[in-house]
């Protein structure tokens, strides 16, 4: 056997390890009680369902109903009325697309920032926790390549011609590690 091959059976069985400590922090993510943690811990006053989507209209905003259906793993129908919802809380409004008039994009209220605003401020607690027994390159090291696998799994879907959605805007280093919507 190569010495290629045996460096391949190591990768794939990384691969797998992996791909099962992905299935677990996406379970833990989007689970509804996390989403209730989340909100708790926040001390804001929003339905569950409701809070994801706002996070996501903040983070991408102005975003398209479409796309955030998309993004969330949601029917376009659930998200238009869950945003239609947080749109008559006046945490979001709607806004013309500069390239197609007919399109109305989701943008965040002041109101709806001020509520993301405690999010993070939440996430950032709970980050803190799960980290405290880190070493600080450690967490730059997990952020880094992190960020990499990302934009190489958007490539990979790329050239596989899996339908394209837009890159999320590179968070800057602050030093201050939080767990991710």
């Amino acid at each position: 056997m190569s010495n290629n091959n045996v460096q391949n059976t190591h990768i794939v069985t990384l691969l797998r390890e992996l791909h099962g400590s992905l299935i677990e922090i996406v379970g833990i993510m989007n689970s509804p009680q996390r989403d209730e943690a989340m909100v708790k811990e926040a001390g804001i006053s929003l339905d569950r369902a409701l809070f994801p989507l706002l996070v996501m209209v903040e983070r991408l905003g102005p975003i398209g109903i479409v796309e955030l259906a998309e993004r969330a793993g949601r029917d376009y129908t659930t998200v238009s009325r869950q945003i239609a919802k947080l749109d008559s809380l006046g945490l979001v409004g709607r806004q013309e697309s500069p390239q197609d008039r007919r399109v109305r994009m989701v943008v965040i209220t002041d109101s709806g920032k001020a509520i993301t605003d405690r999010i993070d401020e939440a996430r950032q607690r709970i980050g803190l926790a799960i980290f405290a027994s880190w070493e600080e390159q450690d967490i730059e090291n997990l952020v880094r390549l992190m960020g990499r696998f990302s934009r190489d799994v958007r490539q990979a879907a790329d050239l596989l011609g899996e339908p394209h959605l837009p890159e999320m805007a590179e968070p800057a280093m602050s030093g201050q590690p939080g767990v991710a919507e």
